[in-house]
């Protein structure tokens, strides 16, 4: 790649998902200070749809010139492929990876009336009273429904899930009495339990979360040591795009994030910033790819 031809215009950063969640505000913040980085612009278009499937697609099928790129979760790289029988991209195949942006997990979370204040007394509850208790998730084959299948696979307990059309409805009725747990990102639950609406129970990833100390993982728990449910985002390009390219956009990425204000901004939310080679990218969606696979069928899930 010559040096000052690319890029030579706008960058569109499409993100998957509707204006105003969770994504759409970090491709944001990221599109902004990469502009800032590269001195050019980069643009943001929502296309949402079929759990970000439609979003995928465009970028898939895109002129691979660096020009247009995906902001992508993990749901739609890693979930979508096992939830969905007929998916126009092969989340392996129809993308360059780029770069890893941030990690974060969700919390586990029980409506304070709740008799169990660690996993393990969960686990016991839900033994004592298989199909009595309730987790809501913001759809079927999301993070926060996978997250409670594994819960079950591993407790070997029963426990009914009620998938909600979205985040805000599951959230709502958790914090109306009306169900049981929850898992959802830290974010959306950190001032919950800061108030004393939610008890949170433990994070999904492997290890506490550094901007939440005092909160165990889940995998601390005996019996729960493979508990393991991370969420990752990136950035990624249509199969094709050269190297120089990637490896251009990789560069500046990781410069990005490696900005304090970028860290700071991320941490308040118990998000961690990463600095990710493409290689490491498409290392991950194939692991957490056959992961989240093996549970969708083993639970027999299917998209609705």
């Amino acid at each position: 790649m010559a040096a000052g031809k690319y890029p030579a215009e706008p960058i569109k950063l499409v993100v998957p998902y509707p204006a105003g969640g969770a994504t759409d505000l970090m491709a944001r913040s990221l599109a902004q200070k990469l502009a800032e980085k590269i001195g050019q612009s980069v643009v943001v278009e929502n296309r949402s749809g079929a759990a970000g499937s439609i979003g995928a697609d465009f970028v898939a099928r895109a002129k691979p010139d660096g020009y247009t790129l995906l902001y992508s979760t993990m749901g739609v790289l890693t979930i979508n492929p096992s939830l969905y029988k007929h998916l126009n991209y092969d989340p392996v195949k129809s993308f360059e990876p780029i770069a890893l942006t941030h990690v974060t997990a969700n919390m586990l979370v029980v409506n304070p009336a709740v008799p169990a204040h660690s996993v393990a007394e969960l686990a016991q509850l839900a033994k004592k009273e298989p199909g009595k208790l309730t987790f809501s998730s913001s759809g079927i084959g999301s993070s926060s429904h996978l997250s409670g299948e594994l819960f079950k696979s591993i407790a070997h307990v029963d426990i009914l899930h009620v998938p909600y059309k979205g985040t805000a409805p599951a959230i709502s009725d958790f914090l109306a009495g009306r169900i049981t747990m929850m898992f959802d990102t830290v974010s959306n639950f950190v001032t919950y339990v800061k108030n004393g609406k939610a008890r949170a129970l433990g994070v999904t990833a492997a290890k506490r979360l550094p901007t939440l100390p005092d909160i165990p993982a889940i995998a601390e728990t005996p019996g729960f040591e493979n508990f393991d449910v991370t969420l990752w985002s990136g950035v990624l390009a249509p199969a094709g795009t050269p190297k120089p390219i990637i490896d251009y956009l990789n560069k500046e990425i990781v410069a990005v994030m490696k900005v304090p204000a970028m860290k700071t901004y991320l941490e308040q939310y118990g998000i961690e910033p990463l600095h990710s080679t493409p290689e490491a990218f498409t290392e991950a969606i194939k692991k957490d790819g056959k992961k989240w696979g093996d549970l969708i069928r083993q639970a027999h899930i299917t998209a609705q």
